[in-house]
């Protein structure tokens, strides 16, 4: 908490860090009593213009009156924000609750020396988000007609704004609720200014590297070296106070006597000397810091504690940080040529970009693309990823046209819902691959301070394909796929071409081609190289013939080694005939003694890729199944890019406001980790605002009370036990059906009771009969790492024993909706299934829908189950629901831009 924040009261999850529109950063945090010295510096800095337009008349300085009633707020009816940089006050936005307690009337004053950064945007952004916590639903706001900035700024939020004049004055009315519109404007900014941010780190017109003792083979040494020897075009400058001319370049003792500015430093000092040397590029007005040195989160709670206030101080001061524990950065653009890493060489200019966390896992996947043969557009080891992540590298490369690919070995996550968010946008128009390992999200890497997952397995994954990412396991698998990608155009279908010099070699890629889901569209097993080099142009019109077929839409060759034709004519053939088709193709050398012709990597000419295009470099494989397996990704990420993602899945009749309203008054007791179980009416009226309902059911002591909850929901019947462990099991006696009268419920009651003795005194109930129809289990859960994750599954051993689930991660399009119905192995129970009619599947998708959303606007909902759904052919009945509240954390990915840990 800041030192500010000594208020019971205060609002300490409303701070976030937040990056600017040119990709600076700042901090903002809601105002306190003890701002008013700086809110008064602030106002006292502002121009007579900004002052009249803000207060309608110039006031030289704040009466201590005003300074009280600015600075002393109650965090709920009066509220406010102020934005800082480098400790100074440089943007204040506040709403007012009006007489009617869902409006609230919302004012700014920005910076002079700061206008055109977006901090009116942000500032809009977080106090919308406040006050729709606290019931508010409009905003008003009164502006001069010659503010046209201020007007701009509502406009541009992307609210329906309605406006009027009154007494000379602009009046401004808008409802605050997030729409399809306003989301898309916050990302759209978060976008530009993340990729901004990113982009002044990978391309800084000046360099800085900060080191200690002048010991050759140091860390900064070498890190100096290789900005040197890669030719870095910008300006480059050594910081080291014991060495004067390292390499014949002037040293500086420290960063403040550097004669121009600094846009980015890379840090490799001793450990304890790191926060003092981020703390003088703070001061000197640094955009970015690299922090080579490690020994913070990977050192325990201490070392994490030292992370986190660095970071914090960077941000404050509007810096970013890469690191610490990182490898560094590389950018092979020619008019950058930014080594700023511990590769000796600046690796080679391509079309992919690689991001990675730990400098071990860096250092394999540098290794991997340049043993391949792969370029490289830009490269960035995050280490601790304490502030940049995989996220602000997925905003940059989006809009840079050297990159076409994308790579990220992941041990971690930080954010996933933005995660999910930016990959699916990204990977419409780039493929991203992302290497994980099975116990990602189970287990915390060293030096990572995230949240583990408590989702059911599988739902981590079912995230990276809704978003569209190509998952792999390992960095060589990474680089199988990537080699495709920056060498091949995509493919149009399914259909594979399996071409190879041996019958038996042949089949066995073909049952590959097989397994992965792929199509065999046309196996050629006798291609012949007797004539040697007279046969190759035989073999170039061979190609070409089968490559040109319609139901072809790629080929794998895999060929035994060929005597007395060299590699480089065959893989020119093979390049030729790939480009004349315009279809991918790839190659296997199976059996050569040779290790560079049977080694994996892009093969031929053209294997660096231009910006904007794919070359046609083959890329080799040293084993067939690797070769297909990487092939079967890319048709499954292309299948992926052209189809139809739906529209949102939307649900008519909702009452989310009324919602908001009994979540807060049920959720307002909860305290620390504890969770409640509203009573069956609370959880009925809060189903309702959605129109969800449950079969209504009774429970009961005696047999008489029995009898008369029958009476009322009508007869026919079911008695069955409410605990958690009988519930649904038929086989141990815990449900009855269709019970006719009193005197056949009383008889059961009591069977029932001695049946299930050995269990204890376990409740009952009677609830009325529901048409029959297929089981069902729906969830939706609040994960600490995923946030909302829904999962759905055919009800009884299929999930209980088989963990036949599906899953996808709120918001919900269409399409979503029918792959989580259609996702378990037991669905086609759903669709007609031995003889059976198919069940009434739209108004499950409707279900879905509606518990997709509910989920999604509240993250106080921590469990919410439906257990059992019975799905028939024209109906659709929840004959159970199990709902829990919690004090939630707050969400990481809410209506509001913010930098997270």
């Amino acid at each position: 908490m800041s030192q500010e924040a000594q208020s019971p009261d205060y609002p300490e999850y409303w701070e976030a860090d937040v990056v600017l529109r040119d990709g600076g950063t700042a901090h903002l945090r809601p105002i306190t009593p003890a701002d008013a010295d700086a809110l008064q510096a602030f106002h006292a800095g502002q121009s007579e213009s900004s002052i009249y337009l803000r207060f309608f008349t110039f006031k030289s300085r704040l009466s201590p009156r005003e300074l009280e009633r600015f600075t002393t707020v109650d965090y709920n009816n009066r509220v406010a924000f102020v934005i800082t940089i480098g400790g100074e006050i440089v943007g204040v936005g506040r709403y007012d609750r009006l007489d009617d307690p869902t409006d609230a009337e919302v004012a700014f004053n920005i910076s002079d020396a700061h206008q055109g950064r977006g901090l009116g945007s942000i500032l809009l952004e977080h106090l919308a988000a406040a006050a729709r916590e606290h019931g508010i639903r409009r905003f008003s706001a009164e502006v001069l007609p010659e503010n046209r900035k201020m007007i701009t700024v509502f406009n541009d939020a992307g609210y329906e704004v309605r406006r009027h004049f009154e007494d000379g004055v602009v009046m401004l009315e808008f409802n605050i609720d997030p729409t399809e519109r306003s989301r898309a404007v916050m990302e759209s900014r978060e976008h530009r200014a993340e990729a901004r941010s990113v982009a002044s780190l990978l391309a800084p017109e000046s360099v800085a590297v900060i080191s200690a003792g002048r010991a050759p083979g140091s860390i900064g040494q070498a890190l100096l070296e290789h900005l040197v020897e890669g030719k870095f075009k910008g300006r480059l400058f050594a910081v080291n106070p014991d060495v004067v001319e390292p390499g014949g370049m002037a040293s500086f003792p420290t960063i403040a006597q550097v004669p121009e500015p600094v846009q980015l430093a890379v840090v490799a000092v001793p450990y304890e000397q790191v926060p003092q040397a981020v703390a003088d590029c703070a001061a000197a007005g640094v955009r970015g810091v690299v922090v080579a040195t490690s020994g913070f989160a990977d050192d325990g709670a201490r070392g994490l504690a030292r992370q986190r206030e660095l970071v914090r101080h960077a941000r404050a001061y509007g810096m970013r940080v890469i690191g610490p524990a990182s490898l560094g950065i590389v950018n092979t653009n020619p008019e950058v040529s930014l080594n700023a890493s511990m590769a000796p060489e600046l690796p080679q200019t391509g079309p992919l970009g690689l991001f990675s966390q730990s400098s071990a896992i860096g250092t394999m996947l540098n290794s991997a693309a340049c043993r391949r043969g792969l370029g490289i557009s830009s490269a960035v080891s995050a280490g601790n990823r304490a502030d940049v992540s995989g996220n602000d590298l997925m905003q940059y490369w989006e809009d840079d046209p050297d990159t076409l690919a994308v790579g990220l070995y992941l041990e971690s996550f930080g954010n996933p819902r933005k995660f999910s968010r930016i990959a699916r946008r990204l990977s419409r128009s780039k493929p991203v691959i992302v290497a994980k390992s099975e116990l990602m999200g189970l287990q915390l890497p060293p030096g990572h301070a995230v949240r583990t997952s408590q989702a059911p397995a599988g739902a981590l994954d079912a995230m990276l394909r809704q978003s569209g990412v190509i998952r792999v396991a390992t960095n060589e698998q990474l680089m199988d796929v990537a080699q495709i990608l920056v060498s091949q155009p995509l493919p149009a279908g399914p259909g594979v071409a399996v071409l190879s010099n041996s019958g038996a070699l042949g089949r066995v890629v073909a049952d590959a081609v097989i397994t992965h889901e792929l199509t065999v569209a046309q196996l050629d097993t006798g291609l012949q190289f007797d004539g040697g080099p007279q046969a190759l142009p035989l073999l170039r019109s061979r190609l070409a013939a089968v490559l040109a077929r319609d139901e072809v839409h790629s080929g794998v060759v895999a060929l035994l080694p060929v005597p007395g034709v060299a590699a480089a004519e065959l893989t020119l053939i093979l390049q030729e005939a790939a480009a004349a088709a315009g279809k991918p193709v790839v190659l296997s050398m199976v059996g050569t003694l040779d290790a560079a012709e049977a080694s994996d990597g892009l093969r031929g000419n053209g294997a660096a890729a231009e910006a904007g295009q794919r070359q046609h470099a083959l890329p080799g494989y040293a084993s067939p199944a690797g070769a297909v397996a990487a092939l079967a990704d890319v048709v499954r990420y292309t299948e992926w890019a052209r189809r139809d993602q739906g529209e949102p899945a939307m649900a008519t009749g909702l009452q989310t406001h009324r919602a908001e309203e009994l979540i807060d008054e049920l959720a307002r007791g909860i305290q620390g980790t504890e969770l409640l179980r509203p009573s069956s009416a609370e959880i009925g009226d809060l189903l309702a605002c959605y129109g969800i309902s449950v079969l209504p059911s009774a429970g009961f002591t005696t047999a008489d009370e029995a009898v008369a909850a029958a009476d009322r929901l009508g007869w026919p019947v079911a008695l069955k036990t409410t605990d958690e462990r009988l519930r649904q099991r038929l086989d141990l006696g815990g449900v009855r059906l269709n019970i006719v009268d009193a005197e056949s419920l009383r008889r059961n009651i009591e069977q029932m009771r001695r049946l299930l003795r050995p269990f204890g005194d376990v409740p009952l109930e009677v609830q009325s009969m529901a048409p029959g129809g297929q089981a069902c289990t729906l969830r939706a859960i609040e994960d600490p790492l995923l946030g909302p994750v829904v999962s759905f599954g055919l009800a009884g051993d299929a999930v209980n024993l088989l963990g036949d689930w599906a899953h996808r991660i709120p918001p919900l399009t269409t399409v979503d909706v029918a792959e989580l119905v259609r996702g378990p192995r037991a669905a086609s129970k759903l669709f007609g299934y031995q003889g059976l009619p198919p069940v009434d599947v739209a108004a499950l998708e409707d279900l879905i829908a509606r518990v997709a959303v509910m989920k999604d606007e509240h993250p106080e909902i921590v469990l919410l189950e439906f257990n059992p759904v019975l799905v028939a052919e024209q109906s659709l009945t929840v004959l159970s629901v199990d709902l829990r509240l919690g004090n939630h954390a707050q969400r990481t990915d809410s209506a509001r831009r913010a930098m997270r840990d």
